[in-house]
């Protein structure tokens, strides 16, 4: 068998079509942060999903503000979901934090989260702050 190779023809309206679409028409990311302060705590309100291709966006952001800060609140209370990866990204954030005498909590948490901590016997880690539906201020 013998394949002949020719050349690509795209029609004129996927022509058109590639043409008018602009690289700032991307999807927004799947993960949102939003910092802020208050009282004695540095907040970071995530909403989204938490996965593999976004975990280090999290990392990133919270590693940054551990020596900063003394208390360091993850509030959970728009993340839509989370896999493994954006676990281990908040495990790996609660390892940094206590190294640098820094608290780390996470509020809000809802039932997917409650459960892949739980799942992976990583609740009584996060106990202090796993048990609790605490809405901030």
């Amino acid at each position: 068998m013998c394949l002949e190779w020719r050349p690509l023809r795209l029609s004129s309206s996927v022509i058109q079509f590639f043409m008018r679409m602009n690289p700032t028409d991307a999807p927004p990311p799947r993960l949102r942060l939003r910092v802020g302060a208050k009282g004695d705590a540095t907040v970071v309100e995530c909403s989204g999903r938490l996965t593999a291709d976004v975990a280090a966006i999290l990392k990133n952001e919270v590693r940054d503000l551990i020596p900063r800060s003394k208390r360091i609140v993850i509030d959970l209370t728009d993340l839509t979901h989370m896999d493994s990866s954006g676990l281990g990204a908040l495990v790996g954030l609660y390892v940094s934090a206590r190294r640098a005498n820094c608290e780390l909590r996470l509020v809000n948490l809802n039932k997917q989260v409650r459960e892949l901590l739980g799942m992976t016997n990583l609740l009584s880690v996060f106990e202090a702050c796993g048990e609790y539906f605490i809405k901030l201020p």
